[in-house]
């Protein structure tokens, strides 16, 4: 028999690779002659480049660029030598988790002026994810693979692009500095110094978001409070967007501003695709593309997937069912493992796991149900008992 393992990571327990060896474990116990294979799985989001990394057998780059204020942060992504392709996500050189006191998702209720000693969404930077690109570049590197989640920045990619050697500069020939307080002050921007190795890049963006980079939609508007936008600051920062879009059309003849995720990351999903030729693709997809998951399925005889919870939510696009349709294709039953599952994981059932097990095996704490040695086993465990079943 063969059997495929794509299991998502278990956040703060187990990795996505950790959860698939666990499971390996306790299908060999009950069918010591199956064929099982274990490959990495994540949605595009937090944990991708890890996953990915470990699971194509690349290893982890660190490298110090500047952090979303400016200042030197270390940053990490991952390097497959072999095929030359680096796996990145720009939070990790401009993340909203750098940025002292905010979480993801958090209002700051009161923001920043330009002139602030502390972190500005007018002089956030997206600079070190560019230097992270240029140390890829340094080695080798022609494919990128780059999750654009949880920025700390609203500065249209500007950043990045600097870094890549794109100058902007005001209508006085001077540069305009870094951060949503420059988006105004461009009045031409010179491709020609960029660099040359740009050109035989591929780059692969994860981006599940679909907003505009311009308007009630889009970057500012939507994403930026959480960043530190006061309500005041939205329609100047975005008039200051749409100049730069302008610039932008004029300089390269084609206008990506209401492109579908053109507003990610603040305006780097704009960036990507503007300059840089790059592709949005929804996270999961480019994940499961990646990692060539679809060759693996078409003779599996059983698929195992999973996450920490199963629930509604999970069958709206998350990595399992993500999974599962791709198994689909192919007739192949799916099963899913969660270390918990609510109710509204009845809903996976239709989106194409068959059948799903929680992997508690007894009473106890969140904590000892997250310790990663206990849930390794509680996963290995059921597994067993699932496939001597089977």
């Amino acid at each position: 028999m063969k059997i495929v393992i794509a299991i998502d990571s278990m956040k703060g327990s187990l990795s996505s690779m950790d959860g698939g060896m666990a499971v390996k474990e306790g299908i060999l116990r009950a069918m010591p002659d199956a064929q099982v294979t274990v490959m990495p799985l994540a949605d595009g989001g937090e944990g991708t480049t890890e996953a990915l990394t470990r699971g194509l057998g690349g290893r982890q780059i660190s490298v110090t660029v500047a952090g979303p204020d400016g200042a030197p942060v270390t940053a990490s992504y991952g390097y497959l030598e072999k095929s030359r392709t680096a796996i990145m996500e720009m939070a990790a050189a401009a993340g909203i988790t750098l940025v002292p006191g905010i979480q993801p998702g958090q209002i700051r209720q009161n923001a920043e002026s330009a002139n602030s000693a502390e972190y500005s969404v007018m002089r956030a930077t997206t600079r070190g994810v560019g230097e992270m690109i240029l140390d890829a570049l340094n080695r080798g590197c022609k494919t990128f693979l780059i999750g654009i989640g949880g920025s700390a920045t609203n500065d249209g990619g500007v950043g990045i692009l600097k870094a890549l050697g794109f100058r902007f500069t005001d209508d006085h020939g001077q540069d305009v500095g870094e951060g949503a307080q420059a988006l105004g002050k461009i009045c031409r921007i010179e491709c020609c110094s960029a660099d040359p190795r740009l050109s035989g890049c591929r780059f692969r963006i994860a981006c599940d978001v679909e907003n505009p980079l311009c308007g009630p939609k889009g970057a500012t508007y939507i994403f930026g409070p959480q960043k530190g936008v006061a309500e005041d600051q939205k329609e100047p920062i975005d008039r200051d967007m749409s100049h730069f879009a302008d610039v932008t059309a004029m300089t390269l003849n084609k206008d990506c501003r209401d492109a579908a995720g053109a507003g990610a990351a603040g305006g780097l999903g704009f960036a990507f695709l503007s300059y840089l030729k790059g592709e949005l693709t929804p996270g999961i997809d480019l994940v499961l593309d990646a990692v060539g998951l679809e060759k693996k399925l078409a003779d599996a005889d059983i698929v195992v997937t999973g996450e920490g919870r199963l629930d509604a939510q999970t069958a709206m696009g998350k990595a399992p069912v993500g999974v599962a349709r791709l198994a689909k294709r192919y007739g192949t039953k799916v099963i899913a493992f969660a270390g918990s599952v609510t109710s509204g994981a009845r809903a996976c059932n239709k989106a194409g796991i068959d059948a799903y097990f929680p992997i508690l095996r007894s009473i106890c704490t969140l904590e000892d149900a997250m310790n990663p040695e206990q849930a390794r086993q509680n996963l290995a465990d059921t597994a067993e008992q699932v496939f001597r079943l089977l």
